[in-house]
């Protein structure tokens, strides 16, 4: 692992929850409509699907506007990974 050392982070660290229930709840409403859409038609679309919540989810959180980051994956020739800066607590 990794993180192995911020895995029990949490014991030390006042306010840090130690499940991952609003990172549940964050993707609920995507699932919602992947279920009365009838699912995803084809493994690309779910991809498709997957990276445009998680991009919105993401920016919406951070009360960031999504577009650059929308426009800077559609203009990329290869995958990679956007940097929404670090997710982590600082050290306890």
């Amino acid at each position: 692992l990794h993180e192995y050392d911020r895995l029990f982070l949490y014991l030390n660290c006042p306010g840090l929850e130690a499940t991952n229930w609003r990172g549940e709840q964050a993707i609920r409403p995507a699932v919602v409509a992947r279920k009365v859409w009838g699912g995803n038609r084809t493994e690309n679309g779910a991809h498709g699907q997957e990276v445009l919540t998680s991009v919105l989810r993401t920016s919406r959180q951070r009360a960031a506007d999504p577009l650059p980051s929308l426009a800077a994956l559609l203009r990329s020739p290869k995958s990679y990974v956007l940097d929404f800066g670090s997710h982590y607590p600082a050290r306890c």
